[in-house]
């Protein structure tokens, strides 16, 4: 099914073409200008008719203001060299009146046919970069090997995954490879970042709306979640969704099924769930913030990632890669860092853990002339300047945290201190456990 938007000033054709265009179960909305089809928002739709001869503005004017939506255009005037001329501005094919349905039909199949193969095209090469081995998914490391362990152990399966991990793991990388891995990697992968829709949008955002379902409800509008149908949606921040949100994707998991703003009935979907967050979801329930159902429901299987600072070697070779990858993009070659750099970035804290690195050797990329990347250009000299402020000389950075965890408990929250420390509680507790240093009561 497809969305499609007929502009034509006569009424009859325009009620015909909808019947007909309606029996193969597409989705019409028609106009009798331009005016009135711009009040429709012709962007949102997957294909145009429209007539060139119009009242008001001609048709042609819809070809300079609708980017990457294929239009087909209609005549009825002499030797349609005017449709010729629209195809060399953009149309992508012609009819002439009177218009034979057979031969429309036809051409809507090529049409639409040849757009989903655009899309697709674009998907697999968008996948092909997420999921080639790359920075996120590099990691000889102990606490790497486990992730990958457990990636391939749930890929296959279609089971609910919760991600957690500090800002910057790497976390929707994990995600596109659980995708990748998985019997629906065919089919869409739609991450949707929680914390950028505003919240009043939400609902709409992700379940969709009908046509009039509220005030500026032009048009039908697939949710989200419909739309990774068959396929994974990856909720990232899931912790930044608002409890009736929460409450409405609960039962999407529960019933497989979704209801669009303002339908009457609801529709089967078919979603794998994948989400992620760096907060610490078990206190927001403590709060109020997170719904403990919907949290036990995204936790049938739990999936942490390690900082960078837990890494070990790992933080040189994505280093390496990053580099590889940023001369590459800004057409520079032979590029490497020198020793102080390397040692420099495995002493690093990394609160930004793998962004911050990629950030940090891209603009060492930008500001490098000649010879090997040094510290001074990743700018990395004053960040260490500001962190030897509070760790002492020769301190290794698992020293640092025992000292400042065992000098700090007494007087700060869990909280408190993994903030300072620029780590979840989750961590805190678990690098407590590690390193031996028990709670105080």
């Amino acid at each position: 099914m497809a969305r499609i938007l007929v502009i034509d000033d006569e009424q009859t054709l325009r009620t015909e073409l909808k019947r007909v265009l309606a029996r193969e179960d597409h989705d019409v909305e028609v106009a009798e200008d331009i005016p009135a089809a711009r009040a429709l928002e012709p962007q949102g739709f997957d294909l145009i008719l429209v007539d060139l001869r119009l009242p008001g503005p001609s048709g042609d004017t819809l070809l300079e203001e609708v980017d990457d939506v294929p239009i087909i255009v209609m005549t009825a005037f002499g030797t349609v060299q005017s449709a010729v001329d629209a195809m060399k501005e953009g149309a992508v094919d012609y009819l002439s009146k009177p218009i034979d349905t057979d031969e429309l039909l036809l051409i809507i199949e090529r049409v639409l046919k040849n757009r989903r193969l655009e899309v697709e095209n674009e998907v697999l090469k968008r996948e092909a970069e997420a999921n080639r081995p790359s920075d996120a998914m590099i990691g000889d490391s102990d606490a790497m090997q486990e992730v990958f362990r457990h990636i391939e152990k749930v890929a296959p399966t279609d089971a609910t995954v919760l991600i957690l991990g500090e800002t910057g793991t790497g976390k929707e990388r994990v995600a596109r490879r659980i995708h990748a891995l998985s019997d629906r990697s065919d089919e869409p992968f739609v991450p949707v970042n929680c914390s950028s829709i505003p919240e009043n949008l939400i609902e709409s955002e992700l379940f969709g709306h009908q046509r009039g379902a509220f005030t500026g409800a032009h048009s039908a509008r697939t949710g989200l979640v419909e739309s990774a149908s068959g396929g994974t949606l990856f909720l990232d921040e899931i912790g930044e969704l608002p409890p009736p949100a929460q409450a409405q994707l609960l039962r999407v998991l529960q019933e497989r099924e979704v209801r669009p703003v303002g339908a009457s009935t609801a529709r089967s979907v078919d979603v794998r769930l994948l989400a992620a967050t760096h907060q610490d979801l078990e206190s927001m329930i403590d709060s109020g913030a997170f719904r403990e159902d919907f949290y036990f429901r995204l936790k049938v299987f739990e999936l942490e990632l390690p900082p960078l600072s837990e890494r070990g070697d790992d933080i040189l070779e994505l280093a390496k890669a990053a580099l590889e990858r940023s001369a590459r993009e800004l057409g520079k070659s032979e590029l490497r860092f020198d020793d102080e750099a390397l040692e420099t970035m495995q002493a690093h804290p990394w609160p930004g853990n793998v962004r911050e690195l990629q950030n940090a050797v891209e603009r060492g990329v930008i500001l490098h002339e000649e010879g090997p990347i040094t510290e001074e250009m990743m700018g990395l000299d004053e960040a260490d300047a500001d962190s030897s402020q509070e760790a002492k000389d020769g301190e290794s950075l698992e020293d640092y945290f025992v000292r400042f965890v065992t000098q700090h408990e007494d007087e700060m929250t869990e909280t408190e201190i993994a903030e300072r420390l620029g780590i979840s509680r989750k961590t805190l507790w678990k690098r407590r456990k590690r390193l031996g240093i028990p709670r105080q009561s």
